[in-house]
This record gives C-alpha cells, sequence and structure tokens, in this order.
C-alpha cells in the first residue's frame, strides 16, 4: 500500500488515501493516524472504548426497552422531542460497560438529567435531557456511532 498518495488537483482531499489510512489503523490496531505533506495535515481515528467516571441520577423503574437499531431515526429528527446529537462520536447508554442504563423507554426523566454519554476525541460527553418528560422510544444501541443531528431519542 503506497502512502506517497497526496491531494488531486485543486485541493480536493484524496479519499483513497484516507481509506488506505483506515486500513492501516485497522491492520495496526492502532488507535489514530496522521500525516501532513504539502501543508495538508490528514488525520484519521477509530473510536477507543474508554470509561470515565459519569454519575447518573436515580431512576424510576421503566418498560422493557423498544429495539434501538437507528432504523427510521433519520425521519425522527423532526419529531416533538426528539434529542439530537450535538457532535459525532460513539453513544453510550451507560457510564461504563455492564452498569446500569442512564434511561430506559416508559422512564420519567427531570430537565438537565443525562440521558447518555457520546465520546468523542477521548472525551466523555454528558447529553442531558433539553427537558422532563417521558422516555417514548431509544434511537441508538449501545457503542453505536452517531452523527452531528443524529435523532438518538424521543421524549414526550
Amino acid at each position: 500500500m503506497s502512502m506517497a498518495k497526496d491531494v488531486k488537483a485543486g485541493g480536493a482531499i484524496d479519499h483513497e488515501l484516507i481509506r488506505d489510512l483506515a486500513k492501516l489503523l485497522k491492520e495496526t490496531d492502532l488507535s489514530e493516524i496522521e500525516i501532513e505533506s504539502a501543508g495538508l495535515k490528514v488525520r484519521v481515528a477509530r473510536s477507543i472504548s474508554v470509561s470515565a467516571p459519569v454519575y447518573a441520577a436515580p431512576s424510576a423503574p421503566a418498560a422493557a426497552a423498544a429495539p434501538a437499531n437507528g432504523a427510521g431515526s433519520a425521519d425522527k429528527s423532526k419529531a416533538v422531542g426528539a434529542v439530537l446529537s450535538p457532535m459525532v462520536g460513539t453513544a453510550y447508554r451507560a457510564p461504563e460497560p455492564g452498569a446500569k442504563l442512564f434511561v430506559e423507554v416508559g422512564q420519567d426523566v427531570r430537565q438537565g438529567q443525562t440521558l447518555l454519554i457520546i465520546e468523542a476525541m477521548k472525551t466523555m460527553n454528558a447529553i442531558p435531557a433539553p427537558k422532563a418528560g417521558r422516555v417514548k422510544e431509544i434511537l441508538i444501541e449501545d457503542a453505536q456511532p452517531v452523527e452531528f443531528g443524529q435523532p438518538l431519542l424521543i421524549i414526550e
């Protein structure tokens, strides 16, 4: 695999280079790689699960969680009560592996209560409830990559 690739004419990033770097990350089990050439810096990183202390408020008993496969969640971004991801990262429904989930379907939440955390650039970011209400639907699974503006859950 040749790493001597650079930018295409017009300054656009060579997507093949990025794919090659991502493949190299996987093959070498590195967490990130950065190259700089002719004033262009390209950094490719993959998500690493890091446990950080996050404190959850006690929760009321809840109904069984609905399947959270994200299917159809794109149309739910405009749903009343949709909580959208404020960043790109990996969403976690619990403060650490094996711990109790922050919230479940049917649970009442108060404004400011932590709903989940999103790991972005090795930093854990608590996502608070924008309003009080009941969790109607959870649209993501634990440890799922999320995009900016992606609906995460719905509070009614």
